[in-house]
Order: C-alpha cells, then sequence, then structure tokens
C-alpha cells in the first residue's frame, strides 16, 4: 500500500505551545500517526536575521509573512530579547504528545545556531550540539531518542556516523526521493519527498490551498510508492491548519496509510537499500543550500 509520513518540524516557543497542541488534536481526531521533532533549548529565531544574505532569502520572507506566522517576539528572540528555553518551558507539552502515542524525536538543541552554524563545523563542534540536543530529550521524556531529523535539512559528513554513536535507529536530515543508507556509514535516512508548504506559498501568486493542490498533484504520480511530507508547527499547526486538514483527508481519500518515521524504516530491508552520498545543493522555494540525497 502507497504511504505518507507525516514529520512535523518544530522551531520555536511560539510553535511548541501554539502549534503542536492543534496539530495533536487534528492528528488525534483524524486517527493519524506523525512523528514530532523538537528543538529543545533556548529559542534564538531572531538571528536568524544573519542570513538577510543568502539569496533567496528575502524573497522567502515576503512571500510566507514570516513576521506574521510567527509573531515579533518570536523574532526578536536571541537579539533584543533573551533566547527562551523551549525544552524548560514547554515539558508538559512535549510530555503530551508522547503520552497521547505519537513519536517524538530530536530536531535540534538550539535550532538557529545548528542549522546556521553545522554545515562547515568540526566532529567536536557537532558532536557537542547533538549531545546537548539528546541529554535534553532524556530530561524532558525520561527515555533516549531514535529519531533525528536535522533543524532546516542542515548536516555535515559527521553526523551520520554521530547519529549510529549516539544510538539513533532512524533520520530524516536530507530531502530525496526513497529511503537510503549513507555512503560511508550510519542510520537509516527517510528523506523528505514533497516539499514544504512555505515553499509553495506564494510562488507565483500561489496561495495556502493552491500549495494543497499541488501537494496532492504531486502524490498522484504512481512513484514513489512512499512519500515524507515535513510540516511545520508554526505553520501548518497555525495560520495553515485548515488547509494542512484538507491535505490529509484529500491523502486519506486517495488510499494512503499514514506512518511514523520509525515504521516508514521498517517497511525497508536495508539491507537492500541503495547507499547514497549526501550533497548540499539548492531547492526551488527554499533559500540557501540543504544536504540532499546524491547517487552512490
Amino acid at each position: 500500500m502507497r504511504g505518507i509520513t507525516i514529520k512535523v518540524d518544530v522551531d520555536t516557543l511560539a510553535g511548541t505551545r501554539e502549534g503542536v497542541p492543534r496539530l495533536q488534536a487534528l492528528f488525534r481526531r483524524l486517527d493519524i500517526p506523525a512523528t514530532f521533532l523538537f528543538s529543545l533549548g533556548p529559542d534564538h529565531t531572531g538571528r536568524a536575521i544573519r542570513r538577510v544574505f543568502r539569496r533567496g532569502f528575502l524573497s522567502k520572507v515576503r512571500r510566507t509573512s514570516v513576521a506574521t506566522h510567527y509573531g515579533f517576539p518570536t523574532l526578536l528572540y536571541g537579539t533584543l530579547l533573551p533566547g527562551p528555553d523551549i525544552g524548560a518551558r514547554c515539558r508538559s507539552i512535549m510530555l503530551s504528545v508522547a503520552n497521547d502515542g505519537f513519536e517524538v524525536g530530536v530536531h535540534a538543541f538550539d535550532h538557529v545556531k545548528w542549522q546556521d552554524g553545522v554545515a562547515n563545523a568540526s566532529f567536536d563542534w557537532t558532536r557537542e550540539q547533538l549531545g546537548l540536543a539528546v541529554e535534553r530529550f532524556e530530561q524532558v521524556f525520561g527515555f533516549s531518542p531514535t529519531v533525528h531529523g536535522a533543524a532546516g535539512w542542515q548536516m555535515n559528513e559527521h553526523v551520520p556516523v554521530l547519529e549510529r554513536l549516539f544510538g539513533f535507529d532512524v533520520a530524516s536530515d536530507t530531502r530525496g526521493r526513497e529511503p537510503f543508507m549513507p555512503a560511508g556509514g550510519g542510520v537509516v535516512q527517510i528523506p523528505t519527498t514533497l516539499p514544504t508548504l512555505d515553499e509553495l506559498v506564494g510562488v507565483n501568486g500561489a496561495t495556502a490551498s493552491d500549495a494543497v493542490s499541488r501537494l496532492i498533484e504531486l502524490t498522484g504520480a504512481p512513484t514513489p510508492q512512499h512519500h515524507v511530507f515535513t510540516a511545520h508547527a508554526e505553520l501548518e499547526g497555525r495560520a495553515y491548519l485548515n488547509e494542512f486538514e484538507e491535505l490529509l483527508q484529500a491523502w486519506r481519500h486517495a488510499g494512503f496509510e499514514f506512518r511514523e518515521l520509525s515504521d516508514a524504516a521498517r517497511f525497508t530491508s536495508t539491507g537492500k537499500l541503495p547507499i547514497c552520498k549526501i550533497a548540499d545543493g539548492e531547492l526551488e522555494g527554499r533559500s540557501g543550500r540543504l544536504a540532499l540525497q546524491a547517487g552512490g
């Protein structure tokens, strides 16, 4: 049966407080499994202003109304306002998600620090940041994480090896076409296969409803048999909640089976998976460069 994995990236304090409970309630009402990946340390979203010089960053900000969706306090965290500790403030919300039976995993400790720094970071820097996230996850949930999804699809050559060393079983750090094993070792990668809503909204004037129609069209093709869609608590859990429900209902009507990341990994045999390199590249609708599934 064709499947779709729903992965929810949670980047900010506002997304955790407001978006996560709404998505949790939506998935529970529709009886849809999903994987929530949490940012667990300080919210330093305001420091993302340093990306202003990246190609495409300003156009994306204008297209997706970042200030409206994220709120001005969030955009000041780490600059004019101190960065609040998400894991400390939102432990009860995170625990509620796990207690409801949803899969939970690590997105980052400091989302902005990882997204903006990991690409050129050393082994020690990467180990420290991943270790902080794992330690905080264990403090919040009382068990060790088995799923990792890198913030902003940003990583370096050290990440796959460290994921294995830290005990992760599955990762979704990349954009690609099918599950694979990273060349050089690591854990199974289940890449995001579909564009995100914020990559589609505003392109040639596209609305959120237009973006939903485009995603339905993309999943209407016979291949691949399994897709991974990344939602964001700050968007699908807030301004795009109704459109996201429309998308989920359309996929259900089309006969897709919904899965968590670990379920998607279990549907694959690691011995038969292609071994692929991870390269950095660009994707339409997203600023900067990110980790892409490459050839063998």
